[in-house]
């Protein structure tokens, strides 16, 4: 290849790595609106912690539901107009949240939000998949993992300081304002992300639509395993990232503040682990290993956490050194789903497999509020640290696939 060539590819991929990543970072920032002000909209509100928590399980059940549909939809028509018009239906849910008072608008802007959730992972990956070359595989998994992780990352001082200010309500329309930037910037500076793509589904959708690439693929051992792992992860990650800081709180009468800087140090360096666990996905093919220590070191933080009655240095240590291992899991997450993954079915698969997060997180919300409910705050650290266990176990027995099925990123 010319150098030109190669410095207009080098181009479009940081392009295209730039705009998904960008939707990404979006998408996790809005799953963290709410938590932060918890105790702020549920005075406003009169409501439960219950009650909350059920704003979250709407929204969840909703991408549960349709995330494997999107998925479908997006092999079929393209990533590119999926996702755009996910992120326009992600506005109007939080403008719904906004602007109009009372608990109902609030569940009917989760819902909004839960639909537009579900086109992410599948448009995002399905972008990756036939944009990227093998090569950069591991690292290009690694950057959107890290846009995300970094978006959860900010998010609760960032809705903090907008709400100390303009009231939780505007943290909303500011999320919403942000959300349409990357819109505009999908309209005008998206082409790349469809550049091959479609002559990518017509080739690879002969072999993906026939057999096992339909429903029977999806209900398939190893896709049913990813599935379960997801929800494991989905348990355990909701309790850290929606709870901790409720549950600090009540075991230790942690300051809300401080909770929230050791939340936001173990997002923060989740997605720090991100990057260095995309480089190792791409020099060694022994995902399970990095997984399972990763999953083991960041069981011993959560049972520090929950009984070690640790100072606010040591517990931002504590929060930051776990999310560092967590997130070195994350791309090694994704090599293992693609390992099992035929060519053309990348969107639905990953799509499917995601709906897991959704299952996890219908439950997590009621599960985790109901002890805080019934004043058992430190449950929640045992059973984070149980399904964090849970995951590893699911990983450790995991039979090694064979390479044949794997999806390859066009070149």
């Amino acid at each position: 290849m010319a150098e030109s060539e190669q410095t207009a590819s080098k181009g479009r991929e940081v392009r295209i790595i730039g705009l998904i990543c960008s939707a990404h970072f979006v998408s996790h920032f809005h799953l963290l609106l709410l938590p932060p002000v918890f105790e702020v909209v549920r005075t406003e509100l009169g409501v439960s912690y219950v009650a909350l928590g059920a704003v979250l399980t709407m929204f969840n059940i909703v991408s549960a539901l349709l995330q494997t549909p999107a998925g479908f939809l997006v092999d079929r028509v393209g990533s590119r107009p999926v996702l755009t018009g996910g992120m326009i239906v992600g506005i109007v849910g939080l403008l719904v949240a906004a602007t109009f008072p009372g608990y109902w608008s609030l569940i009917v802007a989760y819902a909004l939000l839960g639909l537009a959730n579900t086109v992410y992972h599948p448009a995002d990956y399905a972008i990756l998949s036939s944009t990227m070359p093998q090569r950069m595989a591991g690292r290009a998994f690694s950057f959107h993992q890290f846009s995300g992780f970094f978006g959860s990352g900010v998010a609760p001082a960032c809705v903090l300081f907008m709400a100390a200010i303009f009231g939780w309500r505007g943290s909303f329309y500011a999320a919403a304002l942000m959300a349409a930037i990357v819109v505009m910037a999908l309209l005008i500076w998206g082409a790349p992300l469809s550049a091959g793509a479609k002559a990518k589904r017509e080739a690879d959708g002969r072999s993906a639509t026939s057999g096992k690439a339909g429903l029977e693929l999806l209900l398939s051992p190893p896709i049913l395993r990813n599935l379960f792992f997801f929800v494991l992860l989905a348990l355990s990650g909701g309790g850290i990232q929606t709870f901790s800081v409720v549950a600090l709180g009540q075991i230790y009468g942690t300051p809300a503040a401080t909770a929230n800087i050791a939340l936001s140090a173990y997002l923060l360096l989740s997605a720090f682990g991100v990057l260095v666990g995309g480089f190792l996905a791409d020099h060694t093919s022994k995902h399970e290993r990095i997984a399972a220590a990763g999953f083991l070191a960041t069981s011993t933080m959560v049972i520090a956490v929950g009984w070690g009655n640790l100072g606010a240095a040591a517990l931002i240590i504590a929060m930051g050194t776990g999310g560092l291992l967590n997130g070195i899991i994350q791309p090694s997450r994704d090599m293992i789903v693609r390992s099992v993954t035929p060519p053309g079915a990348f969107g639905k698969v990953f799509g499917f497999v995601s709906t897991g997060f959704n299952v996890g997180g219908v439950i997590s919300p009621l599960l985790y509020a109901w002890l805080l409910d019934h004043g058992e705050p430190r449950m929640v650290f045992a059973l984070v640290a149980t399904f964090i266990l849970l995951a590893l176990f699911t990983v450790i027995t995991r039979p090694k696939p064979q390479p044949a099925p794997a999806a390859t990123p066009a070149e």
